[in-house]
């Protein structure tokens, strides 16, 4: 099935060509039929939100295409962006197996095609399925590795340089690797950007300036090329 924002939306688990190893959803088949029985799949067009931080948890979406940006909010205004999901991923699963509200805001970054599950359903989902229980437990270690990973980033970097070298890194793993460098599709404005790393968007255009004068990286619309990979790891002492 299409819809206006450009997807085709698989309604079936079972026949669904977006599942791979790793997904919530690849499941065993008694149990995907089940988790068949209690889902709703749903088109949203970028900059939809999900849900936002402080809500009472109606249940997880399970993300089939697109990316959501999950975000934290400060009390004067200042936005942290925890991470980028991206398909495969369990939304709000923590506050939904705990009770408690979201810790996070969820906002689609483009078209994204999700399934939703309300929280009664998947709970007793969980209770009678031991490995969608231990699918999702994996998940939630998951997420816990990525928070440290991102508090280790943001606590024990030094300079704004070396913030943004270890996230041009990272993103380097799943880039395409030309004459010029490594081409990377990366879809964030220089404010997103910031809101990864704890600064200012323009601090972040002050620094990407002087990565790309280096001829270490450079940023042209949506496209990241990493010219110089060894240069930036030398930044972040690797």
């Amino acid at each position: 099935m299409s819809t206006p924002y450009g997807l085709q939306i698989t309604e079936n688990c079972l026949i669904c060509k977006l599942r791979h190893s790793g997904f919530f959803c690849d499941l065993p088949k008694p149990s995907l039929e089940q988790l068949e029985k209690i889902k709703y799949a749903s088109a949203y067009p970028q900059g939809a939100v999900l849900f936002v931080e402080g809500q009472a948890p109606r249940g997880i979406y399970i993300l089939c295409s697109g990316r959501i940006k999950l975000t934290t909010t400060s009390r004067d205004g200042k936005t942290l962006i925890l991470r980028i999901a991206q398909a495969g991923e369990v939304l709000g699963l923590h506050g939904t197996v705990s009770g408690k509200p979201y810790e996070l805001t969820a906002e689609t970054l483009q078209p994204s095609q999700l399934d939703f599950i309300k929280r009664d359903d998947f709970l007793k989902f969980l209770q009678s399925h031991a490995d969608a229980c231990l699918n999702a437990a994996q998940h939630l270690s998951q997420n816990c590795q990525t928070a440290y990973e991102m508090i280790r980033s943001l606590g024990l970097s030094h300079s704004v340089s070396e913030k943004l070298a270890r996230l041009l890194l990272e993103w380097a793993s799943d880039g395409e690797q030309t004459k010029d460098g490594i081409r990377i599709k990366i879809a964030l404005t220089h404010e997103e950007i910031a809101q990864l790393i704890g600064t200012s968007r323009e601090t972040v255009t002050r620094v990407l300036g002087e990565f790309r004068d280096k001829d270490m990286a450079q940023l042209r619309g949506s496209t990241l090329l990493i010219r110089n990979k060894a240069a930036l790891q030398k930044l972040i002492g690797a």
